[in-house]
């Protein structure tokens, strides 16, 4: 077996993300084919039988990040707890009351009613609208995950953690780190065997440079250990241009520390674009998200993770972290981008060689890291995953070829010549409440398409197909170049703030030197892999 993930969760929007992300764990193991993953790889198990599975996590927030989470750490329905018990509650600062037993809050989470959200921005079975991710959590923490660093606000308009420099400093303060490393060797010393860990980090604000200072801890006291980061940014952009220019400096220094004590690093968002330059965000053909809210794009965000790390939670004939890392980052491309499909659009009743040569040699996916390809079907690895099929073949006439197979010749003809690894899994990624109920009207109660419309229907979607990828493809040398440019062309004379916070002229330039070197492993001979000029150019 590889062995066991410690996860890390640094940041708000991370904690969006890892909200929606543990409520798919805990819903997976109440499926019939919840066999097909191992659970233990991510949560661990309670003293006895009757205690619940918690995760595996050590997570970081702000003061007022957190707001009402319950005893033990949890926001859901209580349940049965033997353990150890935990109270994260904050009278003042986090925008939420504090839980009294089964008293309603305006923001209580949800009771998983399946019913339709009572205002924009709430969870089904909520009143009020949803501002903390701890609002929509439906599973325990155990008392050691959660740390609320106590010298940042989490909302305000002083004392935020804005720059990369100030989350540098908070790694170096002996107290926080002794936080840290207290909680990280808790769970490290209880795993039978520890395969690695998992980092879910934002980019966008000074957490980038938490998440820098804890990659280079992980890569420094756990050698050859799997690190897996996930760079997250939301949607949301900040009116000030001022702030704006932060996030693009947070992301360009994140993007290189973190690059650099990872075994893969895979920027996840729903915007655009990384750089200065607005873009549309990505749209889904059956999904009607509200991209201001951090709740619903966060939770594609998850079901896209909940795909992408299929391959080291395998049951049967399962890969390690590091394994998985070894067959996408070869040649120094250690930044990988990740597509999906979600749900993916299989009518129901339809074999899988039939769906996939109704799209051609079209992969029915989009982006997730801000970089869209203008040259889809080109990459140099990808490993991918397909989720919520049946593996016998049922195509009419009968396939010879298993479903892997299918997949496998599938991808072979899109991306000629890539290295590709496939999975397919019968168990699809569970939806229902508190996950958003954003759904097309197409999309059935267990995701597949309908023919039409029904006239009336209230009843939650319960399960979508996922097709998700990570790849190492041309189009991050884009991404990365466009970094560099973005960066170069500001006058960081104008943004002395950004720097008095801890970075140095000097840091900022040997990251995009680095940023520079990345991009140019993504070139693939082709000679369109860039809009303007070499990403190393000054």
């Amino acid at each position: 077996m590889p062995g066991d993930v410690v996860t890390l969760q640094l940041g708000h929007y991370a904690g969006c993300v890892g909200a929606h992300w543990w409520g798919l764990q805990a819903a997976a193991l109440l499926r019939p084919d919840a066999a097909e993953l191992r659970s233990s790889a991510l949560l661990r198990a309670g003293r006895d039988a009757r205690a619940p599975h918690t995760p595996r996590l050590v997570a970081l927030e702000l003061k007022g990040g957190v707001g009402a989470l319950g005893a033990g750490g949890t926001a859901g329905t209580p349940g049965t707890w033997d353990g150890d018990v935990a109270d994260y509650r904050e009278s003042s600062g986090g925008g939420s009351a504090p839980r009294h037993g089964g008293d309603s809050t305006e923001n209580a989470p949800s009771e998983g009613k399946g019913s339709s959200a009572s205002v924009p921005g709430a969870a089904p079975g909520q009143d009020g609208p949803i501002r903390l991710w701890s609002d929509f959590l439906n599973v325990r923490l155990h008392p050691k995950s959660l740390y609320v660093i106590p010298q940042y606000m989490h909302d305000g308009d002083c004392g935020v953690l804005e720059a990369f420099g100030q989350g540098e400093r908070l790694l170096q303060d002996p107290a926080c780190l002794e936080e840290l490393e207290d909680r990280l060797h808790f769970y490290v010393e209880e795993c039978d065997y520890l395969q690695g860990f998992q980092v879910l980090c934002n980019l966008h604000d000074g957490f980038s440079g938490v998440g820098a200072k804890a990659t280079e801890l992980l890569y420094d006291e756990y050698a050859r250990k799997g690190i897996l980061t996930w760079g997250l940014t939301p949607l949301t952009s900040p009116a000030d241009p001022g702030k704006n220019v932060c996030r693009l400096l947070n992301a360009a220094l994140g993007t290189a520390h973190m690059a650099r004590h990872s075994s893969l690093l895979c920027p996840l968002s729903l915007r655009g674009t990384l750089g200065i330059k607005p873009q549309p965000p990505v749209t889904f053909p059956y999904i009607d998200y509200d991209a201001s809210l951090d709740y619903h794009s966060s939770a594609v965000l998850a079901a896209a993770l909940d795909a992408l790390t299929v391959p080291f939670r395998l049951r049967a004939a399962p890969a390690s972290m590091g394994h998985l890392a070894e067959s996408l980052h070869f040649c120094g491309r250690k930044v990988v981008a990740a597509w999906a499909s979600l749900p993916f659009p299989v009518p129901h009743g339809l074999a899988l060689h039939d769906v996939l040569g109704a799209h051609g040699q079209d992969v029915p996916w989009e982006p997730l890291s801000c970089c869209r390809d203008p040259a889809l079907g080109r990459c140099f690895a990808q490993s991918v995953v397909l989720r919520g099929m049946h593996k016998e073949s049922s195509g009419r006439p009968a396939s010879p070829l298993s479903a892997e197979e299918t997949l496998q010749r599938f991808l072979h003809g899109a991306f000629p010549g890539a290295f590709s690894v496939c999975h397919v899994l019968e168990q699809p990624c569970p939806t229902a409440p508190p996950f958003p109920q954003f759904f097309s009207p197409r999309v059935g109660r267990c995701g597949f398409l309908l023919d039409r419309p029904p006239a009336r229907s209230s009843a939650a979607v319960e399960s979508v197909p996922v097709l998700a990828a990570l790849q190492a493809a041309p189009a991050l040398r884009r991404l990365l170049g466009g970094l560099c440019r973005d960066v170069r062309a500001l006058d960081t004379r104008r943004w002395g703030s950004f720097f008095a916070a801890g970075v140095e002229q000097e840091e900022l330039r040997e990251a995009l030197e680095e940023l520079a070197a990345l991009a140019q492993c993504y070139e693939d001979g082709f000679g369109d892999n860039g809009d303007e000029d070499d990403a190393d150019s000054d």
